[in-house]
């Protein structure tokens, strides 16, 4: 299970909305891909992880936000939302913009239906953190980034800590 290495802002597959995956057709490389996302989303101490971050455009995406200390993990195989309520308006990072962190509203609560790595259909409900990876990772799927969300006027410190982040980038 070899940690891969994660796309950074600026690369192409991080703005290029995946199609959905076929399963079926997919399902015998998805053990070994998954074991390389989790050691990969665990070795940069992420909370979600999406196949784009991997250079992958499949509509696919992982996320264990550890509630309570706790692993709970979640595989997401096409995605989609069913519902958003609230708001919540907290501090957003992502491991391909390592260290640039803004204020970002989203919804304080999302239910997703989506594929899980057996090919069932189930539906997750989130509330908080697990709500904005949610939002999150179905962002990268469809080629946005936290930072496409940012209010223009909001924008150009953000932009001018990228460039700075980038200097450490390998």
């Amino acid at each position: 299970m070899p940690v891969r290495r994660i796309t950074k802002h600026g690369e192409k597959v991080l703005k290029t909305a995946c199609p959905p995956l076929d399963y079926a057709a997919f399902k015998g490389e998805l053990p070994d891909l998954l074991k390389d996302m989790w050691a990969s989303m665990q070795s940069a101490r992420g909370v979600g992880l999406a196949a784009p971050q991997i250079g992958l455009t499949l509509r696919l995406a992982i996320i264990d936000v550890k509630p309570e200390g706790k692993s709970e993990r979640h595989v997401l195989i096409n995605p989609e939302i069913v519902s958003l309520e609230g708001e919540l308006n907290d501090e957003e990072g992502c491991l391909s913009l390592p260290g640039v962190y803004s204020k970002l509203k989203r919804h304080a609560r999302a239910r997703v239906r989506a594929l899980d790595e057996n090919g069932v259909l189930r539906e997750i409900y989130g509330e908080g953190l697990l709500a904005r990876a949610l939002q999150h990772e179905i962002d990268h799927l469809d080629g946005k980034l936290f930072i496409d969300r940012i209010p223009f006027e909001e924008r150009l410190p953000v932009l001018d800590a990228i460039k700075k982040a980038k200097l450490g980038w390998d």
